[in-house]
């Protein structure tokens, strides 16, 4: 099929590689030229792994082209993409600039009938009846088209896989015709696929992603009263999700949860509850937790040292999660942003995204090249993302590095038995504290 995709970020890109890779042909077309330059030449602008090295095997195969021409990307495609940013609005609801932008430039470059324009991007319920009326309003010509909303549902750091091996494709259509097309396009994937109305494909996705956000703010709740009662949160959890309808996915307390969409897409449903006069009180909660949560290890810190002032602080972490040089709404921005307010001298260290989060945190911090530039002399050390290298590093190592050996892991990538052999003060998440320092500085 000949395919077309509106947006080269995380999601079009991925998108767009992947169906290309089961042999459709698949224009991705980004209104920035830079982008589409780096990506003519094989380079991605975001790391994702396994992306880079299929997207260099589309090329090559000429299955895949970049462009930013709407006229050169639409005018022959069968099916169209939308895969463009929804980001927040101040009061939480979704900004369809974008979206509506992108529709109404695709209507005017129309220039078939029976062409399928896809809904993948985030939007709410209620959203693919404006694109409708977007695109009709720019049509050049009587040209017949359908509507379907096509959730996506890919995870940073595993979106190839889970591309090729999802849980469910979810799609929302217009017409049964539209319906089977879409089915086929994704019939090389081998996934099961779920049809239902277009309203309600739309909001899959939203119930999806506050349901695990709410999962996780959950558990980080019951880690705090573990903290305060003894109980050990890693025990607990495993002890719930051996329950086949709870399950073991979503259970790993920690620092709450970030990222582009969870942090969006719970305020986008709270607004939209908001808009027909329901409050939704469960998932605001879900969100005040996780704002605390994003924090809690500083407050550690503070009680454990007093006052900050005047110290200095290494961040392991800077991405939201593993495998990922997104720091969207990560909680270690939020640490490292409160350490500088306490007036603290921070040092931060991520394997990938030290150039995103320099776009944001300027020179207000320093940046290590190697991960021990931000253990050595330090007096405290946060432990906000759980890349594989921090995990395998042995705190005695951290505690000789250090100068005074303090250790606030948000991640609870070290077992207990350990922390207790060392020097180390260790604080982690719904854990007992290991304390060994004789008098706190």
């Amino acid at each position: 099929m000949n395919i077309t995709i509106i947006g080269a970020g995380y999601v079009g890109l991925v998108t767009g590689v992947c169906l290309a890779s089961v042999n459709h042909d698949v224009i991705v077309l980004d209104i920035h030229e830079k982008k589409v330059d780096l990506l003519k030449q094989g380079i991605s602008p975001i790391y994702e792994p396994g992306l880079e090295p299929l997207l260099k095997q589309q090329l090559q195969d000429h299955k895949m082209t970049f462009t930013t021409d709407y006229h050169e990307a639409c005018n022959q495609a069968e099916i169209i993409i939308l895969a463009v940013g929804t980001p927040s609005k101040q009061d939480g609801s979704s900004d369809l600039s974008f979206i509506k932008s992108a529709a109404e430039e695709i209507g005017a470059q129309l220039m078939k009938n029976g062409t399928i324009i896809v809904t993948k991007s985030t939007v709410p319920v209620g959203t693919n009846k404006k694109i409708k009326g977007w695109i009709q309003n720019r049509l050049s010509g009587p040209y017949h088209f359908s509507l379907a909303s096509n959730p996506e549902f890919l995870r940073e750091g595993s979106a190839i896989h889970d591309t090729f091996d999802g849980d469910r494709i979810v799609i929302g259509a217009d017409s049964q015709a539209a319906a089977a097309k879409l089915e086929e396009m994704h019939r090389p994937f081998n996934v099961p696929v779920l049809h239902t109305s277009i309203e309600s494909a739309e909001m899959i996705k939203y119930a999806s992603n506050a349901f695990l956000a709410t999962k996780i703010s959950f558990i980080n709740e019951i880690a705090n009263i573990c903290e305060k009662l003894g109980g050990n949160i890693e025990d607990v959890a495993h002890g719930m999700g051996m329950d086949s309808r709870i399950g073991p996915h979503f259970l790993q307390a920690g620092i709450g949860y970030g990222g582009s969409c969870f942090p969006k897409d719970t305020n986008a449903l709270v607004q939209l509850a908001g808009d027909i006069d329901h409050k939704f009180e469960l998932l605001e909660s879900v969100i005040k937790v996780n704002a605390k949560q994003q924090v809690s290890l500083v407050n550690k810190a503070r009680e454990h040292f007093g006052s900050l002032s005047g110290k200095k602080a290494g961040v392991l972490g800077l991405s939201f999660k593993p495998n990922t040089d997104d720091i969207r709404e990560a909680a270690s921005i939020e640490i490292v942003k409160q350490l500088l307010a306490e007036g603290v001298a921070v040092t931060v260290y991520d394997p990938v995204a030290i150039d995103n989060a320099r776009s944001v945190l300027g020179e207000s911090v320093s940046y290590g090249e190697h991960l021990f530039d931000s253990i050595e002399d330090q007096d405290m050390l946060f432990i906000a993302t759980e890349w594989e290298e921090f995990k395998v590093l042995r705190l005695k190592t951290i505690a000789k590095l250090m100068k005074n050996p303090a250790v606030f892991d948000g991640r609870n990538c070290f077992s207990l038995e350990e922390a207790k052999e060392t020097t180390v003060d260790y604080y982690s998440v719904g854990r007992p504290a290991v304390i060994k320092s004789s008098s706190l500085i």
